[in-house]
C-alpha cells in the first residue's frame, strides 16, 4: 500500500508541472488558465491572483469538466490547459491528476503553490482591510 509521500511522487511524475513565472507566462496564451483552489478563508487571509479562475477543490471536476452540467463557461473543450494552484503546491498536484484521470489531460499545477507565487514577488491582489470607524 502506497502512502500519501509515495501517491504524491507518482503523480508528479506524469506532471509537467509549472514554477510560479513560467506559470503566469502560460496563462497569457489562449485556452490556458490558472485555477485558484484554495478555500476563501485562504484567499482572504493571503490574497489572490488577478486573473485566477476560483474553484474551490470540492467542486473542480465537476467545474471544469466540459461535459459537466455544472461547468464554467470557459470549460469549452477537453483540450484546454488547466494549472491548478493551491497553497503551497500539494493538493494541486493531486487535483491536477485528478484532471487528467477525467480526460483533462493538458492540467498541471504550480510548484510551490501561492506561497512560491508570492516569493516569487509575482502580482497579488489583497483586497483592502476595511478601516475601524474612530
Amino acid at each position: 500500500m502506497m502512502g500519501i509521500t509515495e501517491t504524491l511522487a507518482e503523480v508528479r511524475s506524469g506532471l509537467r508541472r509549472l514554477s510560479p513565472a513560467a506559470a503566469q507566462a502560460a496563462a497569457r496564451e489562449p485556452g490556458t488558465f490558472i485555477v485558484d483552489t484554495r478555500p476563501e478563508a485562504q484567499r482572504k487571509d493571503f490574497g489572490e491572483i488577478p486573473g485566477a479562475i476560483v474553484v474551490e477543490r470540492n467542486h473542480l471536476e465537476w467545474r471544469l469538466d466540459p461535459h459537466s452540467e455544472s461547468r464554467i463557461p470557459e470549460a469549452v473543450e477537453a483540450g484546454i490547459r488547466w494549472i491548478v494552484l493551491c497553497q503551497q503546491g500539494y493538493s494541486s498536484s493531486l487535483a491536477a491528476d485528478s484532471l487528467r484521470r477525467i480526460g483533462l489531460s493538458r492540467s498541471t499545477d504550480v510548484i510551490g503553490g501561492f506561497e512560491a507565487w508570492r516569493a516569487a514577488g509575482l502580482a497579488i491582489h489583497h483586497p483592502a482591510i476595511p478601516t475601524q470607524p474612530r
